[in-house]
């Protein structure tokens, strides 16, 4: 095991993971005029979640998905960007960097502070 622990490897790359889903929301923003265009999603955190719920015990080689998104509705000119979802996606996914980088924050502290103790 490293010094930052396999915690700490995970939330980075959950962090990258959300790095990753920002730079494809913002691809999306910006081509929300584009006909035909079709919006991305990033999937990380759910297939996380379905490893652990299977019962794996290793998550390293877990990476995010970039998929198009062939559920969202069609506008006339075949474009399924929908400024709101955009929007609102960006900032819950902005969150989740946040809390991600809030743990990865204390998780540092901790060893820090160890550290310092005497």
């Amino acid at each position: 095991m490293t010094v930052d622990g396999m915690k700490n490897g995970l939330i980075s790359r959950m962090m990258d993971a959300a790095t990753m889903r920002h730079e494809v929301l913002t691809n999306n923003l910006a081509n929300q005029n584009t006909p035909g265009f079709t919006r991305s999603v990033v999937q990380f955190e759910s297939l996380l979640q379905d490893a652990i719920a299977s019962g794996k015990q290793e998550t390293g080689g877990i990476t995010p998905l970039v998929k198009a998104d062939t559920i969202s509705p069609r506008s006339d000119d075949g474009n399924n960007v929908n400024l709101e979802l955009e929007l609102n996606s960006i900032r819950e996914n902005q969150l989740l960097f946040d809390t991600y980088a809030s743990i990865m924050k204390s998780s540092f502290d901790i060893l820090k502070s160890s550290i310092h103790s005497r």
